[in-house]
């Protein structure tokens, strides 16, 4: 007989419900960082729930990175600060888990960077400029010298313009999805027969984005900033997904 197939059902663990209960507190705003939560015997209490159960509850909202509790401290375990580190961990996971293809990393990493870009061309300090300009000054010194240089000063590239658009999420989200997609095609990169004419075309990329940020013109900036990712990347990534990268060039 056809009709709906069900699931078994699993059922939530007290200490679940120990979780939900002060996540809901700390997002409510009823719990701020800095503030303890009662000690373990006072939960047990609260909860009507045994010790082992709170420290499962306590572990979980620790690798959370919601609160730290420290072995043998009287007091009771501390609700920490909201940390971008938190979001970046979990949107790693995401990415790696939820198995997004290449293209589309680096689909949205053209679509961030040049929203980023976009931002950074109207609103930069001339102190951030400067920096963006160090950091392509840092990238031509490194062709010669080769190793990591090259990279790391492209990072401070693309951070000097995360923090110039003024947007907290747009500066973690650029960061979690270059990192996957650097991960992704290190290999690659670093085995392509033409690396050095390779750095050579993504330092012009990088000049002609600083100079339409220096200009002010961030349709420019973003335009220049999508053809530098399409020309990085175009080729290591599916020629069927290719289509889905150049819609975002025009």
């Amino acid at each position: 007989m056809g009709g709906p197939r069900f699931e078994p059902v699993r059922a939530i663990r007290a200490y679940e419900r120990v979780v939900e209960q002060v996540e809901g507190a700390i997002e409510s705003g009823a719990l701020c960082p800095g503030q303890r939560l009662p000690s373990e015997r006072e939960l047990m209490t609260q909860f009507s729930v045994s010790r082992s159960t709170v420290r499962e509850a306590l572990r979980v909202l620790q690798a959370r990175g919601l609160v730290q509790s420290r072995p043998g401290d009287p007091n009771g375990a501390e609700v920490l600060p909201f940390s971008p580190a938190v979001l970046h961990k979990s949107m790693s996971t995401l990415a790696r888990v939820a198995e997004l293809s290449l293209g589309e990393l680096v689909q949205f990493r053209m679509v961030l960077d040049a929203a980023a870009i976009l931002l950074a061309a109207r609103l930069r300090t001339d102190e951030q400029l400067a920096e963006m300009a160090a950091a392509v000054d840092r990238m031509k010194g490194a062709v010669e010298a080769g190793g990591d240089a090259f990279g790391a000063a492209d990072v401070a590239f693309h951070d000097a313009v995360a923090r110039a658009s003024g947007n907290k999420l747009i500066q973690i989200c650029t960061d979690v999805v270059r990192s996957i997609v650097v991960d992704l095609i290190a290999d690659k990169i670093a085995s392509a027969p033409d690396r050095e004419g390779l750095m050579r075309r993504s330092i012009g990329h990088h000049e002609e984005v600083l100079a339409a940020v220096r200009a002010g013109d961030g349709p420019l900036a973003a335009r220049r900033s999508r053809e530098s990712m399409y020309d990085y990347y175009a080729d290591y990534v599916k020629a069927e997904e290719r289509a889905a990268l150049k819609a975002l060039l025009e």
